[in-house]
């Protein structure tokens, strides 16, 4: 089923980004988003958290100027991020709400959640398209795990690659186990140097904003 025939649900498109703690899901938001509000698109950002306000805080600072600041938002989910973007998203959705009524013309919503597993998966009621946020970092046999993160999210996004001579993984090898594992596309990204951020905007306008 496709992004558009998914979002049934509201006016606004949604975007669902999860990976694990240190992948780079802000710094890959903080590239995407700016982009997207050079391209006259209006962008709102819920961080998701346990207990604080640490990453919408960062994240309003980084757009300060560029997002109003009310189109960025914390949710403390108390528990498990997760279980705000998927066994109970109603907070997300409660907060998309509040941005609608607000600004009525946004075009998108990005939900960032982070954690500690593969199984950042999103309900889809709150997210129209899912991306998963992996660093090279972390090892170059998480793709192999096959974990639900990896192989439902629409577009897995193998961060930080610049990276990969330092940590000895194989990008080669990532790229295989990827497409052996998904049935949808990856991208390799390297924030630092804006690597892969286009083709991340690209697969998002094309599928979740149909332009």
């Amino acid at each position: 089923m496709s992004a558009e025939e998914r979002r049934t649900h509201r006016d606004v498109a949604t975007v669902g980004i999860g990976g694990p703690v240190g992948s780079g899901k802000t710094s890959l938001i903080s590239e995407v988003v700016p982009r997207l509000r050079d391209a006259g698109l209006d962008v709102g950002v819920i961080a998701n958290d346990i207990l604080t306000q640490a990453d919408a805080d960062a994240l309003r600072e980084r757009f300060a100027g560029v997002v109003p600041e009310d189109l960025v938002a914390g949710v403390e989910t108390g528990a498990c991020p997760h279980t705000g973007i998927r066994e109970d998203p109603s907070m997300n959705l409660r907060q998309i709400d509040d941005f609608v009524a607000a600004h009525p013309e946004l075009d998108l919503v990005i939900v960032e959640s982070g954690g500690d597993n593969l199984a950042a998966t999103f309900d889809p009621e709150l997210a129209d398209y899912s991306l998963y946020v992996i660093s090279v970092a972390e090892g170059d046999d998480i793709p192999a795990k096959r974990g639900p993160g990896v192989v439902d999210c629409d577009l897995l996004v193998v961060n930080k690659t610049d990276l990969a001579p330092h940590v000895g993984a194989d990008l080669e090898k990532i790229e295989r186990d990827a497409a052996a594992v998904r049935d949808g596309p990856y991208v390799l990204t390297d924030c630092k140097a804006e690597t892969g951020v286009e083709d991340v905007i690209e697969h998002v306008r094309s599928e979740v904003l149909f332009a």
